[in-house]
């Protein structure tokens, strides 16, 4: 039976992770205040080196948000009206999102039905003489399968574009995510692995031409000011959330252990249910941003679990080709099957880095409870 003494769960708990942090994130900031230098300051220069350091690359653009850094990195591949770029439709809008707001044509592929990541052979099938780009989506943490699509990238002459918001720190075959293709795009929003107090992203990239232009693009296109070579945006990572991310940085290897600890005790702790439990690809390294199981029961699962004290969130309820917004692709049910039956049956647990060991027993007691 749960202890009554036991702190509620949360599904994402961001506050849990500044609270022991605070009187250092309060001198970052406070620092920040006294210098009078808010925008692209200092703190934004480090924390683009320790960034891109820690991924294993050279080069790293502090931009406003994970999104922005999405198209700006496709804007710097001079990709636009009249190109494709293939994506998943298993993932948040942000993806699809800066491809269209580019005027390129989204192109979706189906996913694996056990890592949810982009399916290589279907991938490969639609590639067309105007494809551009593969932009793969990191999903959940661990890496998509670059050890088929980087060829096909290679034969066919496209760029690869990382999407790695929810999987910083994590690996393939030894190299660091973000830094193994032509850009690599970082999310700090705030329940990310790494997340600021607010918004912010970055591009990392080992090309120092695409880094000059990315610096170029998020400040209106310009390298010398009030001259604009390029057509750019205001995309710029604000000092503050970097000096933020500054103290959180070295922390970050720690709480992505700790998740792989916490993945760990609910794979245990689940096994012999009528579920599918998430797994971990040959070659990646997994930094459990989400740990979500398969089960034909989701619905009522779901319910369970909220009776429970167990907050519960799907990702993701409805794929991206059956959205509003995409109406006018003429996408209709059973065109990406498998995506579709995961969103169907997938039920993401809470996880972040404060779980007690006794909080996720709890929920597999209700888990095991619910099938027994």
């Amino acid at each position: 039976m749960r202890s009554q003494l036991m702190t509620p769960i949360a599904f994402l708990n961001p506050g849990a992770q500044t609270a022991p942090l605070r009187e250092e994130l309060l001198r970052a900031v406070t620092a920040v205040i006294d210098a009078g230098h808010f925008i692209l300051g200092p703190n934004v220069a480090a924390l683009e080196q320790e960034v891109a350091t820690f991924c294993g690359a050279a080069h790293g653009i502090g931009v406003n948000s994970g999104s922005d850094a999405l198209t700006l990195a496709l804007k710097a591949l001079d990709i636009g009206p009249g190109d494709e770029v293939i994506t998943t439709p298993f993932t948040y809008i942000a993806p699809a999102e800066s491809i269209h707001q580019l005027g390129a044509k989204v192109v979706f592929a189906d996913i694996d039905p056990r890592t949810f990541t982009l399916d290589a052979a279907d991938v490969a099938r639609r590639i067309t003489p105007r494809t551009k780009a593969l932009l793969p989506v990191h999903l959940f943490g661990q890496a998509s399968p670059l050890g088929d699509l980087l060829p096909l990238c290679e034969r066919h002459g496209l760029s690869l574009v990382e999407d790695c918001a929810q999987a910083i720190g994590a690996t393939w075959e030894g190299r660091g995510l973000a830094g193994i293709g032509r850009i690599g795009c970082l999310s700090f929003y705030p329940t990310k692995n790494l997340g600021a107090d607010g918004d912010g992203g970055m591009c990392i990239t080992q090309d120092p031409v695409l880094a000059k232009k990315l610096r170029m693009l998020r400040v209106h296109g310009i390298e010398k000011r009030y001259y604009h070579d390029l057509h750019g945006f205001n995309s710029r990572l604000d000092e503050l959330q970097a000096a933020i991310l500054r103290v959180k940085l070295p922390h970050l290897a720690r709480w992505n252990q700790r998740r792989a600890e916490i993945a760990a005790r609910y794979s245990a702790g689940l096994a012999g249910l009528p579920v599918e439990l998430p797994v971990v690809a040959p070659g990646n390294t997994h930094v459990w941003h989400v740990y979500a199981l398969l089960t034909d029961r989701q619905d009522a699962l779901q319910k369970h679990l909220e009776a429970a004290g167990i907050p519960t969130l799907i990702y993701y309820p409805v794929p991206l080709h059956l959205q509003r917004c995409y109406a006018d692709q003429g996408g209709q049910p059973g065109d990406y099957p498998v995506a579709e039956a995961v969103s169907r049956r997938i039920q993401p647990l809470p996880m972040y880095p404060e779980l007690t060991d006794d909080q996720v027993d709890w929920v597999i007691t209700a888990i095991r409870g619910f099938f027994q």
